[in-house]
C-alpha cells in the first residue's frame, strides 16, 4: 500500500501541463499517459466499475458495504493536469524539515521560499514540507487532490470492518484551462452530491466561487507614413493603452481580494495597424459581473465613436457562481464540516477567487463544493505542500463517506 505522501510524490514525476491553444481532450499527451497510469492503479486497489473514456476521464466505484439502503452515493473529483502558466515538466519533488525562516528551492537560480513574501509559511513551521528544486510547479494542484482520493479509497477497500456506503470518484482533464466538465458525463457517475478535492490551506471548504468570462479585444488601426500622420494614423497600440486606461486601476488583480472582483489584462500583441489584447473578468456578484462586462462594452463604444469604430469586443461566459446552487445542500457543507472536526481541523469557509470543476458540475446538476489538499502558492516555483495537510485531506475524504451512513445523511 502507497503511503499518500508516496502517491503524491510518484504522481509529480508525470507531465500533465494542459495547453489552451490544442483542440484536443485531453489538451497534452501526457494527461493521457497519467490516466492510464491511474486506471491500472485503481484497477489494482480493488475498486470497480473502474473506466477511462476516449477523453481521458476516469471514473470508478468504492463499493459499499453497510446493508442500509437508504445511504446517498458521493463523488469525489480531481483534475489531472497541472496549470500552463509555468513548466511541470521534470519536477523535482523533496520534503524538507521546516524550522522557521527561509528555504533554498535553488541556489544557483536564487531561488528562496520566504516568509517574508508568503508570510503563510511561519504556520507551518515545525512540520514537513514538500517543495520544488525551484525550476518548475510541484503540482499540488491537483495531484494531492488525487492521492488524497486514491489513498482514501485503497484505505477503506483495506478495512472492510469500516461501514461505509457506496461512492465514486472521478478524475478529469483539463480543468486548468476551463475545459474540465465538457465531457462530463453527470448521469453515468451517477451521484446525489460530490466534492471537488481541489482547495488549498488545510480546513478550507469552498462553494462560492467567481462568475467568469473572457474577453478578446481586437482593435483595427490605420498605418500612415508618420511624417503625414496627422488627422489620419490611427495607432491600434495607443488605442488599446487608452482602452485599458479606462478600466478603473483598483480593480485589477493585484488590488483587490475577498468578494472583490476583477479585470485581468492577460495578452496582448499589437502593431499601429492590428493589437489584440484578452482580459478576464471575474465577480462573486451576478449583478456586478454583469455591470463589468457593461463597462467594456460602453468603453469599446465610446472609443469607436472617437476612432472610427476600430473596436471589435467578443466576451464568452466561462463559468457561474457555484452558490446559487450548493446553498441549497447546506446538509452537505455540514457534513464536511464535521468529517473535518472529527478528525481535529477546524473547517474555514471561504470564497474562491477563481473556478472549479465544482462550478460546471453544480450547474449540471450535481451540487459540488470544495475541499482543502493542503497546498499553498499553487501555479508557481514556491509551491508547496505540508505533508500534514495532505494526510488531513485524505482522512477528511474517509470520514464524509463514514458519516454518510449516519443521520440525517440518507436520502
Amino acid at each position: 500500500m502507497l503511503k499518500v505522501v508516496d502517491r503524491f510524490i510518484q504522481y509529480t514525476s508525470f507531465d500533465t501541463q494542459s495547453c489552451e491553444n490544442s483542440q484536443t481532450t485531453p489538451s497534452t499527451p501526457g494527461q493521457r499517459i497519467f490516466a492510464e497510469h491511474l486506471f491500472e492503479e485503481l484497477k489494482s486497489i480493488g475498486l470497480q466499475d473502474v473506466s477511462i473514456d476516449e477523453n481521458a476521464y476516469i471514473m470508478a466505484t468504492l463499493p459499499a458495504n453497510d446493508t442500509q439502503q437508504d445511504t446517498p452515493v458521493i463523488g469525489f473529483i480531481a483534475h489531472l493536469d497541472t496549470s500552463p502558466d509555468i513548466d511541470g515538466k521534470n519536477t523535482k519533488a523533496r520534503i524538507v524539515d521546516y524550522y522557521g525562516g527561509y528555504i533554498v528551492l535553488n541556489s544557483d537560480r536564487e531561488t528562496v521560499l520566504s516568509p517574508h513574501l508568503f508570510p503563510e509559511l511561519t504556520k507551518y513551521t515545525g512540520q514537513q514540507l514538500i517543495v520544488t528544486d525551484g525550476t518548475t510547479l510541484l503540482g499540488a494542484d491537483d495531484k494531492a487532490g488525487i492521492a488524497a482520493i486514491v489513498s482514501a479509497m485503497e484505505y477503506l477497500m483495506s478495512h472492510p470492518e469500516i461501514k461505509h456506503g457506496k461512492a465514486r470518484i472521478a478524475f478529469t482533464p483539463d480543468e486548468e484551462i476551463g475545459r474540465g466538465t465538457h465531457f462530463f458525463d453527470v448521469t453515468k457517475f451517477g451521484c446525489d452530491w460530490a466534492y471537488t478535492v481541489d482547495g488549498g490551506e488545510i480546513g478550507e471548504i469552498e462553494y462560492e466561487n467567481f462568475n467568469a468570462a473572457e474577453v478578446s479585444v481586437t482593435i483595427k488601426g490605420r498605418n500612415v507614413h508618420p511624417g503625414y500622420a496627422k488627422g489620419k494614423m490611427i495607432n491600434a497600440m495607443q488605442v488599446g493603452i487608452e482602452f485599458n486606461n479606462l478600466i478603473p486601476n483598483e480593480q485589477r488583480p493585484e488590488f483587490t481580494d475577498g468578494y472583490e472582483g476583477f479585470f485581468h489584462l492577460i495578452y496582448t500583441m499589437g502593431t499601429v495597424e492590428e493589437t489584440t489584447m484578452k482580459y478576464l473578468i471575474r465577480d462573486h456578484d451576478r449583478e456586478l459581473f454583469e455591470k463589468k462586462k457593461q463597462l467594456l462594452r460602453s468603453i469599446a463604444g465610446q472609443l469607436n465613436t472617437q476612432y472610427s469604430d476600430c473596436i471589435t469586443l467578443d466576451i464568452k461566459d466561462q463559468y457561474y457562481n457555484m452558490h446559487e446552487i450548493v446553498a441549497l445542500r447546506k446538509d452537505i457543507i455540514d457534513l464536511a464540516c464535521n468529517a473535518m472536526k472529527t478528525i481535529g481541523i477546524v473547517p474555514v469557509i471561504n470564497p474562491i477567487r477563481g473556478g472549479t470543476d465544482g462550478a460546471g458540475l453544480s450547474f449540471k446538476g450535481l451540487p459540488c463544493p470544495n475541499l482543502f489538499t493542503g497546498g499553498l502558492n499553487f501555479h508557481g516555483r514556491y509551491e508547496f505542500l505540508p505533508v500534514q495537510s495532505l494526510k488531513k485531506s485524505m482522512e477528511t475524504i474517509i470520514q464524509i463517506i463514514i458519516l454518510a451512513v449516519e443521520p440525517p445523511f440518507h436520502r
